[in-house]
């Protein structure tokens, strides 16, 4: 049985300059355990960060447990507050947009959980993106929200 620490976890860091969402650090549990049916990572948040942007699957669940610090959860244009030991749920093909907002002054941990599907669509309605992918075709295609081909990915769009 494989055990991991965060001294030892797959540790993946996002730190683009420039990238609209700023820095974060994902410790992939999941993936550092070889799991193939769903995704497990703790993601660490820094004052100022974002989770993503806006965006919900079609097919895949996703759930984020709150750890440690405080982050604004956005979801459908609505926000409040998600503290240690609160959880919310973001239920596949559910057209509620959502990401997770640093706005405090300290990093904030919470453990993200989600479907690994193969396959699925990931709607962006704030940047007028969809992205088709499929795992194990090897294909991704981007659109706009209305079907058009779109070469650019909604996270490096001028004003992303």
């Amino acid at each position: 049985m494989p055990v991991f620490t965060p001294d030892t976890v797959r540790t993946e860091l996002q730190d683009i300059p420039g990238h609209p969402c700023g820095p974060a650090r994902m410790l992939r549990y999941s993936d550092s355990g070889g799991l193939t049916q769903f995704g497990a990572f703790v993601e660490i948040l820094p004052p100022g960060s974002r989770s993503s942007l806006c965006h919900w699957h079609e097919r895949e669940d996703e759930m984020v447990y709150m750890l440690e610090g405080q982050v604004t959860l956005w979801e459908g244009g609505t926000a409040r507050l998600l503290n240690p030991g609160e959880a919310a749920t973001f239920r596949a093909g559910d057209p509620a947009g959502h990401y997770l907002r640093n706005d405090g002054t300290a990093e904030a941990r919470y453990l993200v959980i989600g479907t690994r599907a193969g396959a699925d669509r990931i709607t962006y309605p704030d940047h007028d993106r969809i992205i088709d992918y499929d795992d194990r075709a090897g294909v991704e295609t981007i659109t706009t929200l209305d079907g058009r081909p779109a070469a650019e990915s909604p996270y490096y769009l001028p004003g992303a």
